[in-house]
């Protein structure tokens, strides 16, 4: 005889099993009901603006809603409660998470140089939502490695500890497989086509994420690794968007491409890191807004988001993380981060680092009682709480027990290198930004950019971030972006 809990379950598996899938229309097996799938990007929504924040830009955010809620209304599922969001990144990325949630980086907005090139990635990450590409990918919990920086994978017995990190972004690190992504693209081409755009400009965008992809460390667009790119799939998609103007008995002419539109609504957009919160330059970290800095291991990897500033070596075999405490003093700073990350501190020492009042610990991971010792890997903590311009930063080292003692000393080089930044060179700096500049007289781009300034170790970054070649002939009147500022970010 089946107990309640189990009838109920088959129960649920049937009234799942029996969904259809709103863009197939064919029947698949779904553990997440709609509902369910709300409340997960209701709940992870703050969790990634947290991680990253929101770019403000009040006209390019209405740009982004009244597009966005355009598409929705004629999408597949237009009763979604749709969010559409930019996110402080300079990364080039775009991702939709279950629920309706849609992101885009500032980053892959300074890269577009149309609003139909908007508008083709809009739909493709609309088309994720609508086909169920998340949700399903979710239920069967097919994530990507969750990976630290790009290229650094974190070990398994630390990847616990990056919760304090990257609670939410198993969902933008969730990879598609081939058809998803092809189906994702011919929704996005459908979409965007029917509300008016030319999707042929979709295409032209993926050779900008093509050539960005063999451009220089930091400059490889996350949007390549979460949405694999077939080699075809420039010519499909420009197929898909003959295929859809046929169907749709849409012209040339009665499609919006609308370039010196977009281009007017990004100029001043600020291109790349925004130094102003926190940069890396040579062998330290510098925080211009709260004046600090620090050394960063040599060789390490470092990413800077919001919440937190992380370092690790290429091999992930250890982890530093900073961050501020809410608390307002040391001991209490030391308690709340045992609890919350679980660990038992063994050693801890009052000091005064370069001048400021400090606690030092040591402390070993909380093992987990149900796990035979065998079958576990300990690992040790090495933190640092330093109390300074009102607030409570905290260090914290992570590495196997087993190496603890080779990764201490990086650890403290670290630490006790945390300093005060006094430096006016360091403490003014600016972003670069995007200054849009109209030609003059016929010209190519090579020629107008080096009458404009540009050195020539950033012509080519001028011709990818304009979607063009360097030996492209230019019109009077036309509309080009010029990158402002002295420094690679």
């Amino acid at each position: 005889m089946l107990k309640k809990s189990g009838i109920f379950l088959i129960i649920l598996t049937i009234v799942f099993a029996c969904a259809r899938n709103p863009v197939t229309g064919k029947k698949e097996l779904s553990l997440m009901s709609k509902q369910q799938e709300i409340a997960l990007g209701k709940e992870n929504d703050p969790k990634i603006v947290a991680q990253f924040g929101l770019y403000e830009d009040e006209q390019l955010q209405r740009f982004i809603e009244k597009e966005g809620k355009a598409m929705a209304a004629i999408s597949h599922r237009p009763d979604l409660p749709y969010e559409f969001k930019i996110l402080d990144s300079p990364v080039v990325n775009a991702f939709a998470v279950p629920g309706g949630f849609v992101y885009f980086t500032r980053g892959i907005m300074v890269h577009f140089n149309n609003s139909a090139e908007f508008a083709g990635v809009l739909g493709h990450e609309i088309g994720h939502i609508t086909a169920k590409h998340s949700v399903n990918q979710y239920s069967k919990s097919v994530f990507a490695q969750l990976g630290l920086i790009a290229g650094i994978i974190i070990k398994p017995e630390l990847a616990q500890y990056m919760d304090i990190a990257s609670t939410g972004l198993q969902l933008l690190f969730l990879k598609f497989g081939r058809d998803d992504e092809s189906q994702s693209d011919e929704l996005g081409v459908e979409y965007s086509t029917k509300v008016g755009y030319q999707a042929h400009e979709m295409a032209d965008f993926f050779k900008t994420l093509d050539r960005l992809s063999g451009g220089p460390e930091g400059r490889i667009p996350t949007f390549l690794s979460t949405h694999p790119n077939p080699l075809n799939r420039y010519e499909r998609v420009h197929e898909l968007a003959d295929k859809y103007q046929s169907k749709l008995n849409k012209s040339d002419a009665e499609l919006t491409v609308e370039r010196n539109g977009y281009l007017e609504m990004i100029d001043g957009m600020i291109y790349g890191e925004d130094p102003r919160q926190g940069y890396v330059e040579g062998n330290y970290f510098y925080h211009p807004e709260l004046t600090f800095l620090y050394p960063i291991p040599n060789g390490w990897r470092t990413i800077n988001t919001p919440e937190m500033v992380q370092m690790a070596p290429e091999d992930g075999k250890a982890i530093l993380v900073l961050r501020l405490s809410a608390e307002e003093s040391l001991q209490a700073a030391s308690n709340a981060a045992s609890e919350e990350l679980q660990f038992t501190v063994v050693q801890s020492d009052q000091r005064k680092i370069n001048g400021m009042n400090a606690l030092v610990t040591v402390a070993d991971q909380n093992q987990d009682p149900n796990t035979p010792p065998e079958q576990q890997t300990p690992v040790k903590i090495r933190s640092g709480y330093i109390n300074y311009g009102g607030y409570i930063y905290e260090f914290h080292g992570l590495s196997e027990a087993s190496s603890f003692a080779i990764y201490q000393p990086t650890f403290d080089g670290t630490i006790f290198g945390f300093n005060r930044l006094t430096d006016p060179s360091k403490i003014n700096v600016r972003p670069n930004r995007l200054d849009i500049r109209t030609v003059s007289s016929n010209t190519s781009l090579r020629q107008y950019l080096i009458a404009q300034g540009v050195s020539e170790d950033r012509l080519e970054e001028h011709a990818v971030v304009n979607g063009m070649y360097l030996e492209d002939d230019l019109q009077k009147g036309t509309l080009v972006k010029v990158i402002e500022g002295d420094k690679k970010w």
